[in-house]
C-alpha cells in the first residue's frame, strides 16, 4: 500500500508540473502540504480543472485504471479533497482499491 501511496503522490506532482502557473508560483517549494485550491491555493478554477484532468490521465496511463476524481462524492465532502496534495492523494488511493 505504501508503494501505491508513493506512486500516486508522484503522479500528482507530475500533473502539477504540467499546469501553467504564474511565474511567481513556479519557484515555490511544493510539498504534500501545499494548498492546491481554496484560500491561499496554488491553482485558480481553470487550472484546477486542467490539473484534475492531468491527474486522471496520468493514473490511467501509468496504472491502467480509469478514475474520476471530480465527482459528486468529492464535491459534496465537508473537507475538500482538492485542498492539499496530501488530501487529494488520500482521496484517490481508495478509489484505486
Amino acid at each position: 500500500m505504501a508503494e501505491n501511496n508513493e506512486q500516486i503522490t508522484g503522479l500528482v506532482f507530475e500533473a502539477l508540473n504540467e499546469i501553467d502557473l504564474d511565474d511567481s508560483d513556479r519557484n515555490l517549494e511544493v510539498s504534500e502540504d501545499t494548498v492546491i485550491y481554496g484560500d491561499g491555493g496554488l491553482l485558480e478554477s481553470i487550472q484546477l480543472v486542467n490539473f484534475i484532468v492531468a491527474v486522471e490521465r496520468k493514473i490511467e496511463e501509468t496504472m491502467g485504471k480509469a478514475v474520476s476524481i471530480a465527482d459528486e462524492k468529492a464535491i459534496s465532502q465537508k473537507n475538500s479533497p482538492f485542498r492539499t496534495i496530501r488530501t487529494l492523494c488520500d482521496y484517490i488511493i481508495p478509489l484505486l482499491a
